[in-house]
């Protein structure tokens, strides 16, 4: 290791011990990430396969789960695929379904504590694929570590409608009429039906890659969340970055709407 490199370290290490310390007092149930910028750095590093780009990415994955469970965070949902890059042509869609597949049947390993659970619309994904995801998930019952969500085919529109049509359903199947359901229906009954249905909505959702928009991203659950942006592509977020992240959410103040 050379000089520069070993200071380098030293002062990353003194930086990320400081930045703990700050962020202690107050840390999010449930983190939501969007895993943003694979491609571009890709590019950037001067591959000319995009899916070098996803297969980085994947690899970053397994240590931002660590640093998560370092910081008693109970639940984190990651966006690994929108309803809208399904429309993306196949020889790069092909090879992304295959790491997508491959990093969470490495979740779901036997020497993994993380209870999985796929969110989004499995029935727009090839069977074998979503077959694949829901086998991955079902290893991982039982297991009583952080839960991770793997939003894969993902879309909050779609998760929306998804939850309306199975309430309209569940009460057609009771017998209630649509005039009946309109006199009791609230938000609650609606969040029964979510894709996250039991879980905490996020209290921090983080964007790699510069963009600064949801892109329908938990448009439901993110009512009353904290939003953190970095320029950072996913394949180069650093724990440094997220403990950043875990700085500033401590250092807000909350207000919920009072």
């Amino acid at each position: 290791m050379s000089l520069r490199s070993f200071l380098s370290d030293v002062v990353y290490s003194a930086y990320g011990r400081r930045l703990i310390q700050q962020a202690k007092g107050r840390h999010p149930r449930h983190i939501a990430i969007m895993l943003d910028g694979n491609r571009r750095w890709a590019r950037e590093a001067g591959f000319t396969d995009v899916a070098d780009g996803h297969r980085a990415g994947a690899k970053k994955i397994a240590d931002f789960l660590s640093w998560c469970n370092e910081a008693d965070v109970e639940v984190v949902t990651m966006w690994l695929l929108s309803t809208d890059n399904l429309g993306r042509a196949a020889e790069e869609l092909s090879p992304l379904l295959k790491i997508i597949t491959d990093v969470t049947d490495e979740l779901a390993a036997p020497h993994t504590p993380w209870r999985l659970r796929i969110v989004g619309a499995l029935d727009l994904l090839p069977p074998e694929v979503a077959k694949a995801l829901s086998a991955a998930a079902e290893r991982t019952e039982g297991r009583t570590g952080m839960e991770v969500n793997v939003a894969v085919g993902y879309g909050g529109r779609q998760e929306i409608a998804d939850a309306v049509r199975k309430l309209l359903l569940q009460h057609a199947d009771e017998g209630t009429s649509i005039r009946e359901l309109a006199k009791i229906l609230d938000v609650d009954h609606i969040s029964e039906h979510m894709y996250t249905s039991g879980q905490p909505d996020p209290d921090l959702i983080i964007r790699t890659s510069g963009e600064q928009r949801l892109s329908g991203f938990l448009l439901w659950q993110s009512a009353h969340s904290e939003f953190w942006f970095t320029e950072a592509y996913w394949p180069a977020f650093r724990r440094v970055d997220f403990l950043r992240a875990m700085r500033d959410y401590a250092w807000r103040h909350r207000r919920f709407g009072s």
